[in-house]
């Protein structure tokens, strides 16, 4: 009688994962994603919010270029008027101390810079828009429409800084550039003597949409603008005037 033997089942070489060790991998791949999402959402706002303030810094200078040009026909509406700069009351930025008479030179007073003279730097000169009404727009293809405009991509507020009102004279462009999704419901920024209320570059979200992307100022004149007229327009010399 044969008898047969009962063939032994030898265990494999390699046993698979757990549920332990599977529930403990699943830990930890969670901790590390939750360690690097903020890294992740903070680096991916920064670089949304600096691809905006560059277009918007694009926009800013074709506005410029075709406000020069005269491609822009429509001249922005605010206007803020100053006064005449004369040697006894020049125009400057910043302040100047007085100095005392010297046997060859006069006493020179101490003069109060006037920053507003330059820079369109509170809300009363230029205030804040509450709608869309004299805004001109900055699209995604690259136009610009005169006032009164829907706009896909920004809003572009400006306003003139003159001395006089010679056509010829030229005059200070004041920029402020707005996200066209700015909500116009409430209350928009804009900066002050001391507080600085543009967008910031770093962000960890989606940036302040009531807060300016771009402020600024630059001069706009032609062939016919005169030394005079810039003299008057950007101040003068101490103790000395317009020639």
């Amino acid at each position: 009688m044969i008898k047969h033997k009962q063939q032994q089942i030898h265990p494999a070489d390699e046993s698979g994962f757990t549920i332990i060790e599977s529930l403990v991998a699943i830990v930890v791949v969670a901790i590390l994603l939750a360690a690097i999402a903020p890294v992740i959402v903070i680096s991916t706002a920064t670089r949304v919010q600096s691809r905006r303030v560059e277009l918007a810094t694009q926009a800013t200078k074709a506005f410029i270029d075709g406000i020069r040009t005269g491609a822009i026909t429509t001249v922005p509406s605010t206007l803020v008027t100053l006064a005449t700069p004369t040697a006894a009351a020049p125009r400057r930025v910043s302040d100047i101390a007085g100095t005392p008479a010297t046997a060859t030179t006069p006493a020179i007073s101490a003069i109060t810079g006037r920053p507003q003279d330059y820079l369109i730097n509170n809300v009363t000169d230029m205030p804040t828009p509450t709608s869309a009404t004299g805004l001109y727009c900055f699209n995604k293809n690259g136009t610009i429409s005169n006032p009164d405009c829907s706009s896909d991509q920004f809003y572009i507020q400006a306003g003139r800084i003159v001395q006089s009102t010679g056509a010829n004279d030229g005059y200070r462009l004041a920029i402020r550039i707005y996200r066209a999704d700015v909500d116009f419901s409430k209350t928009l920024k804009a900066s002050t003597d001391t507080t600085k209320n543009r967008q910031k570059t770093f962000t960890g979200g989606l940036g302040d949409r009531q807060a300016p992307l771009i402020e600024m100022t630059t001069d706009i004149g032609n062939t016919n603008t005169t030394f005079q007229a810039l003299c008057r327009r950007l101040g003068t010399a101490t103790n000395q005037a317009c020639q």
